[in-house]
């Protein structure tokens, strides 16, 4: 879809401060120290009119210096408030940042990224224009380290091969998606969804955006709204965040089957194999051919993805880009076993998604 052929793009914010809408912008966080202040530098720089903007930080009970970074801010900022999350999560941050918001509308930011400075005027230039419940933007992936490893991990985590045919990874075009990262929200979506479902520690997002879609609702993404995104920065950061996201992409697909697409679940069907190759390797040569020629394959696949990579990035990381797709694919899909497992063991069951009344207090 052609960005111009469906809106003008957005100008820039020239109102009068009275006729400039209030937003609440809710991130958060637990333990990103070292990013925090990265994220709050951008907000601050942000050209909306600070009268009219609340920066909530939800802190995860941070147990390095985040919490003294964000007072610090907000000593300086009179728009930067702290609130404590007890529950550690963040589906349950995201719910009592919105809860305590005081706009119509609630932008979700991560603490993990940097956002441009017109990025909330443009968000409300854009849910003005399309009419959507929520929209957003593509993130480009910036490394989260100045090291070779950091620089190759932001890489494949940006490229179709590391992520599937996820749209705001690879993709800057404008139209309406399934889902958004770090999307801006009108109030009133909440009053007839609910909030974020805080039985998934992942995949929150993907859940509240499936349910606005059958609700009628609308999600658009367009490039105006991008957002930079510190990657992991190491190997044994990122196999961490793709075993958790594998692991709960199970018992959100339980939940909303419809969250899903066939990319979430091909890691999963790829170390299936493996290991069923692998153990019928002992008595069956065929499985020994097959395992050798879907390794051999799966790295051929790798290297011409870090071929092409490289050609347009340069081949510093070339060498490490192979290794960083198969961390990342095999993690994520021996997360989605152990959850299935987990699933099955203990039937990994939680408190239903909280609503929200007119009072603003949640039920479950």
């Amino acid at each position: 879809m052609d960005r111009a052929s469906l809106h003008p793009a957005p100008d820039r914010m020239n109102r009068s401060l009275a006729s400039i809408p209030r937003v609440s912008i809710v991130i958060p966080c637990r333990n990103e120290e070292c990013f925090i202040g990265k994220c709050l530098d951008s907000l601050v720089a942000s050209d909306y009119s600070k009268d009219s903007l609340e920066v909530l930080v939800v802190d995860g009970m941070s147990t390095d210096g985040t919490r003294a970074v964000v007072q610090s801010y907000a000593r300086q900022h009179p728009f930067i408030r702290l609130i404590e999350n007890p529950s550690r999560t963040t589906p349950a941050a995201m719910n009592l940042g919105i809860k305590c918001a005081t706009s119509s509308f609630v932008v979700i930011n991560s603490a993990h990224s940097a956002y441009p400075d017109d990025f909330i005027s443009n968000s409300v230039e854009w849910l003005n224009r399309t009419g959507a419940e929520v929209v957003g933007g593509p993130l480009m992936t910036v490394p989260g380290a100045n090291t070779p490893i950091a620089k190759a991990i932001a890489m494949a985590t940006a490229h179709p091969f590391g992520v599937g045919n996820s749209k705001f990874r690879t993709s800057s075009r404008d139209g309406y998606v399934d889902t958004v990262p770090f999307g801006a929200y009108r109030r009133e979506i909440f009053d007839r969804t609910g909030l974020f479902d805080e039985r998934l520690e992942r995949n929150q997002d993907n859940e509240l955006c499936s349910r606005i879609i059958q609700c009628g609702g609308k999600i658009f993404m367009t490039g105006q709204l991008t957002a930079s995104y510190f990657s992991r920065s190491t190997l044994g950061e990122l196999a961490k965040q793709a075993f958790r996201n594998g692991m709960w992409n199970v018992l959100t697909i339980r939940i909303t089957p419809a969250a899903f697409r066939l990319r979430h679940f091909t890691p999963f069907c790829f170390v299936g194999a493996i290991f069923g190759l692998a153990l019928g390797s002992a008595m069956l040569p065929w499985c020994r051919s097959l395992l050798l020629f879907l390794l051999c394959f799966y790295w051929a696949v790798a290297m011409l993805a870090s071929v092409e990579v490289a050609c347009r990035k340069g081949f510093g990381a070339i060498s490490l880009l192979p290794t960083v797709f198969w961390v990342l694919h095999t993690a994520y899909g021996v997360g989605t076993w152990c959850g299935l497992a987990r699933l099955v063991i203990t039937r990994w069951n939680r408190p239903a998604v909280p609503k929200v009344s007119e009072s603003g207090v949640t039920s479950p």
